[in-house]
């Protein structure tokens, strides 16, 4: 059952104790550079350890009951941060196959026959192209926090990795809108489009991403 889901747009830009200027994002300063934890943010190396921390259940193949596609930007002073193919996904499992995309990335999935173990995430990347697959066996759409808790990536009301308030102020877009409530719970519906911009934003905030 193919269901159709919404981008989301997540900002993040740089402040002193102000709050984000949604109206006029373009004024934002840079960001600081944080401590440690700055993107990029690799694909981690324990991803069925990670899945079980999301909340979800690894399992041995791909399911398409629940079919849709998410799409993640993440920006930082406007430079776009890569979402790495694979998070979701034991890549080195021998039932997973590998792809060269156009670009000459690598993707991955394909899965034939079942692994042995299970290898897969119902929420994952197969490239680096920002989209997210939720791919289940039950009618339940997934959220931005149990993605990035999966890409091992701290998303919550103040921080996005190493960059946190009130050293940067973080805006959220959903299809292009302001959000302004816990970007954990945003519902990775199809055809979502999630923006994180941390500092000075891009030109443009993206409002539509990945096709169904």
């Amino acid at each position: 059952m193919k269901r159709c889901v919404p981008f989301l747009v997540l900002v993040l830009t740089a402040g002193c104790g102000g709050g984000a200027n949604t109206s006029a994002p373009q004024t934002a300063p840079r960001a600081p550079a944080p401590a440690n934890d700055a993107a990029p943010w690799p694909a981690p190396a324990d991803p069925m350890k990670l899945t079980v921390r999301a909340g979800l259940t690894p399992e041995t193949n791909e399911f398409v009951f629940l079919h849709v596609h998410a799409h993640l930007d993440v920006f930082v002073n406007g430079e776009p941060v890569p979402i790495p193919a694979g998070i979701g996904i034991e890549i080195h499992d021998p039932s997973v196959k590998s792809f060269k995309a156009k670009d000459g990335s690598m993707g991955y999935g394909g899965i034939s026959p079942p692994c042995s173990t299970p290898c897969i995430s119902p929420l994952h990347t197969h490239f680096v192209d920002g989209v997210l697959h939720t791919e289940a066996k039950e009618d339940k759409f997934n959220t931005l926090g149990e993605f990035f808790t999966e890409w091992d990536v701290r998303l919550d009301r103040k921080c996005v990795g190493g960059y946190c308030k009130p050293a940067t102020v973080i805006t959220i877009y959903v299809n292009g809108d302001p959000y302004s409530s816990d970007p954990r719970e945003i519902s990775l519906e199809d055809k979502t489009e999630i923006a994180v911009v941390i500092g000075s934003p891009p030109k443009n905030i993206p409002s539509s991403g990945a096709s169904g």
